[in-house]
């Protein structure tokens, strides 16, 4: 009778030692600083809301029912948090200019109120608030970009209860009514792109319900409107969906972040809105939201992984195929990292940017900058929290 412990060594023989390489990976980031928003962050984004030439943060948290501009100093620290209300359960939001004139506006998806949410900017960071418009249940993720082609931005929101909203920009700030699509099992993401090279945007929603656990693809027809979708399997409970090109052709390929066996899967496109069957690998517990970037300066695009479980982000460094090498970087977080954007601090500068993280158990946004990124030390007294 063999050991039980035996089991585990069995278990890696028969792999062939998947993961074992002669590779250390490199240590590129560092924690700089922390910063208090408000109550459990969701979502974060960054751009320069005050045109000062410096990249600010904002964040939607779902139980503040609030939004929290941190503005940045351009060394990668920034300014104490600047909240302001802004309906129920904001769960995240794009930036856009929907009113034309040339500065950043915002649109929540309004979880809480099954509403979606503009405020207007007005250039200098502040923002008013706007229209609101009413969708059927529990908005969750949404996209924009200008789906009927008449050179204003337009919106598509995910709904809870399997559901597309389109909504077509005016041009003044406000929208009209577009197709509404049933399909799907509990979207958890959407984002959008031409994706088979037509000249039309198309989707990517994931949809991490049960019965589904797919990422689909929605090819746009011009109009505002996009033909049946298809399906691609792919990890469980798929959680966030994103664009980037892991293996230098040219072809946007997907990103998506499963919620349950800790994984992300990578799918290779073909340019014709098709892809390649769905490649895992891992980072640590519990990933929630990940992030392609070019961390190690090979001219290869490597994935950065916010796990809420382990609290932790997972570099994997990409080999340029698809796959990536093993072991991953590991670096600690505040409590519940949950969302994360690159970050580059400052216009023009040729640095490598870092990452902001949204730590939702611990109401703060932590700032990871590069090794590569030359910061001007200051004496200022730290804002961590």
């Amino acid at each position: 009778m063999i050991s039980p412990r035996i089991f585990p060594l069995l278990f890696v023989l028969l792999l062939g030692c998947p993961n074992q390489e002669s590779y250390v990976p490199p240590d590129v980031l560092y924690l700089y600083k922390t910063y208090k928003v408000g109550k459990n962050p969701t979502s974060i984004n960054s751009q320069d809301f005050n045109a000062d030439g410096f990249a600010d943060l904002i964040t939607s948290n779902i139980r503040g029912n609030s939004l929290s501009i941190l503005f940045g100093k351009g060394d990668g620290s920034f300014e104490d948090q600047v909240t302001f209300p802004a309906c129920q359960e904001p769960r995240n939001l794009v930036i856009e200019d929907f009113n034309l004139d040339q500065h950043f506006d915002l649109a929540v998806a309004c979880s809480g109120d099954n509403r979606v949410l503009i405020f207007l900017g007005e250039g200098n960071g502040v923002f008013t608030r706007g229209s609101r418009y009413t969708v059927q249940r529990t908005p969750v993720a949404i996209a924009n970009g200008d789906y009927n082609e008449d050179q204003l931005s337009d919106l598509v929101v995910a709904l809870r209860n399997d559901k597309l909203q389109v909504f077509l920009g005016l041009g003044n700030g406000r929208f009209r009514l577009g197709p509404l699509y049933e399909y799907g099992d509990t979207p958890t993401s959407i984002v959008t792109n031409d994706l088979n090279q037509d000249g039309h945007l198309d989707l990517a929603v994931t949809n991490g319900g049960p019965m589904s656990s797919a990422v689909s693809i929605w090819l746009g027809v011009g109009d505002g409107s996009f033909g049946s979708p298809t399906d691609y399997r792919t990890g469980k409970r798929p959680l966030t969906v994103s664009f980037a090109d892991f293996n230098s052709d040219r072809i946007l390929d997907l990103l998506v972040v499963n919620g349950q066996m800790n994984t992300i899967t990578v799918f290779l496109g073909n340019g014709d809105g098709t892809f390649q069957e769905g490649q895992d690998a891992g980072g640590d517990a519990g990933p929630n939201h990940a992030l392609a970037q070019d961390f190690d300066g090979d001219k290869v695009l490597d994935v950065a992984i916010v796990n809420i479980q382990s609290g932790s982000i997972s570099l994997l460094f990409g080999k340029g195929d698809g796959t990536f090498r093993y072991p991953p970087r590991h670096y600690p977080t505040p409590h519940g990292p949950f969302a994360l954007t690159s970050l580059t601090v400052a216009a023009d500068r040729g640095e490598q940017p870092g990452i902001a993280v949204a730590n939702n158990a611990a109401s703060s946004v932590s700032i990871f900058l590069h090794h590569g990124l030359k910061t001007r030390v200051t004496t200022e007294p730290s804002s961590e929290s």
